[in-house]
């Protein structure tokens, strides 16, 4: 069931509320009266059990539906955030808040808010329709303090919008500057740059808890709103009732009022507001939910049709790279136009200065980065398929576990004879022989590792992974000469069987290229 549906439970809540008001006014009556009490008190336990029901079934049905929502936009965000096209570059804290923090805040927006809201519809008007039976020129009263109050809510609830918006860029620029400095302590030490590094993270911790005040205080305005309007309510509806049975209002009564329908009409007063206190508490989490579906947009996947039938056509063969006019351009910084063509076999080098963009034009040929314009095709003039592609970069990931599994995640099926040909062939043999084989186990950092051991997994994976367009990020980089000389024999080797694209400062790599690109 969806969240929104489960919102509807919550009338169970209002019919408690009229049975559990019921109760007391007929108590009360009977009291007067000297009658039984019995059938009274059965009917304040039946309202009592049915609002708990109520409270039991919204979150019964509503919190596995949010769960289920929320799945969804984990999914798409880990698989564009990991693999797909994205607009710009992501830094990893920023990463991480988008696929942990904005996906809870959508799931606490459909396990409280939608049902909230809900109920924040139907609920007002099935109290005030109860109440109108007992005492319409009461049920009356309570709708015309409805309407300016929705009005209210309306202006407070915009205001509340922005907020969070800001709020949650502030919250993942925080996460994104956070951990990027972390992760660089040991420059930042050497460079003796704590004092700056240190106002930084000050300037961005005080930008977040200056958002933050900015939506509590949305948020308090909207209560404010609510608690004067159910104030006002209560004792407009208080002093009629009060005042139409002491026979004191200065007008003839409207309708015939005992004490018990008296009674009735102002304990069900409260219950005309209730729901909207509910979606109140629930508000902030709608602005916050809201604004991270909007932040998450562009990283949901592309919607594509899945094949009807095993006949489907399948992706072209690659024949060939072909780069036209391939421009990246962000605020700060445009790369290119790239253009190239690579065959089916071959080396293609891709050269520049740190900084000229020679990652990013491969991220953008493996499909990881959305191209501002160009065109990345086959020699037969289809899409480049990004399955065909394999990336050996500068900073493999590594996760922790032993060797094996991390030579073998892009061919998982590959037996280890297979895995073991592929290592020695870019000069693991040393490290297998000397510390456990396969079997070494190493953590998400590689510690243990060189630099260029670390390089050497990498492309020890792409290897296996048997993809016809090889993608090299400075394959020979932190490497002594004999080492880089054995690379770039591999590579040389490998350009007699697929399609490879080196981006390098290594003039010896350029020298075996048959074509350069200078960015």
């Amino acid at each position: 069931m969806k969240p929104k549906r489960a919102g509807q439970f919550w009338a169970l809540d209002i019919l408690g509320a009229a049975l559990f008001s019921w109760g007391i006014s007929g108590g009360v009556e009977a009291l007067v009266a000297g009658t039984a009490l019995f059938g009274w008190l059965a009917c304040l336990a039946g309202g009592a059990l049915l609002r708990a029901s109520s409270v039991l079934l919204v979150h019964h049905f509503a919190m596995p539906g949010a769960q289920n929502g929320a799945n969804l936009w984990r999914r798409a965000a880990m698989a564009r955030l990991l693999g797909g096209r994205l607009p710009a570059p992501v830094s990893a804290g920023t990463s991480a808040a988008l696929a942990i923090d904005h996906v809870q805040a959508i799931e606490e927006h459909g396990a409280r808010f939608q049902p909230a809201r809900v109920s924040a519809v139907v609920g007002p008007l099935l109290a005030i329709g109860l109440i109108a039976l007992a005492s319409w020129f009461s049920a009356l009263i309570l709708l015309a303090t409805l309407l300016p109050f929705v009005v209210g809510m309306i202006f407070a609830g915009t205001a509340a919008r922005r907020a969070s918006e800001r709020q949650l860029d502030a919250l993942a620029a925080l996460s994104g500057l956070f951990v990027d400095r972390v992760r660089h302590l040991p420059l930042i030490r050497h460079y003796g740059a704590q004092a700056r590094i240190a106002r930084q993270v000050e300037d961005a911790t005080h930008g977040v808890a200056s958002r933050t005040v900015a939506v509590l205080r949305a948020a308090f305005l909207s209560s404010a709103v609510l608690e004067f309007f159910a104030a006002i309510a209560v004792a407009l509806v208080a002093i009629y009732c009060g005042f139409a049975l002491l026979g004191l209002l200065p007008f003839t009564p409207p309708e015939p009022l005992t004490l018990g329908r008296a009674f009735f009409a102002l304990a069900m007063a409260p219950e005309v507001y209730l729901p909207m206190r509910r979606l109140a508490a629930a508000y902030h989490e709608k602005q916050m939910g809201e604004a991270a579906e909007s932040a998450l947009a562009e990283y949901a996947p592309e919607r594509q049709e899945e094949p009807s039938d095993a006949s489907a056509p399948k992706s072209p063969p690659f024949d060939g790279l072909v780069v036209e006019g391939l421009i990246l351009a962000w605020p700060t910084v445009c790369i290119g136009p790239v253009d190239l063509r690579l065959p089916r076999t071959g080396i293609v080098a891709l050269s520049g200065p740190s900084g000229s963009g020679k990652t990013s034009t491969l991220a953008a040929i493996a499909g990881q980065i959305e191209a501002s314009s160009g065109r990345i095709t086959t020699f037969a003039g289809h899409p480049l398929d990004p399955a065909n592609v394999a990336w050996a970069a500068q900073r493999p990931l590594l996760l922790p576990g032993s060797l094996r599994r991390n030579l073998a995640l892009a061919a998982p099926k590959a037996c280890d004879a297979a895995v073991l040909v592929a290592a020695r062939r870019v000069g693991l043999g040393p490290l297998l022989e000397k510390r456990g084989g396969l079997d070494l186990v190493i953590d998400h950092k590689g510690s243990g590792l060189s630099g260029g051991e670390r390089r050497r997994i990498g492309l020890a994976r792409a290897l296996l992974s048997g993809r016809p367009l090889l993608l090299c990020d400075e394959p020979t980089a932190d490497l002594d000469a004999a080492s880089a000389a054995q690379i770039v024999a591999v590579l040389q080797e490998l350009s007699r069987e697929r399609a490879l694209l080196v981006a390098t400062h290594d003039e010896t790599v350029r020298a075996i290229a048959q074509q350069e690109i200078a960015l």
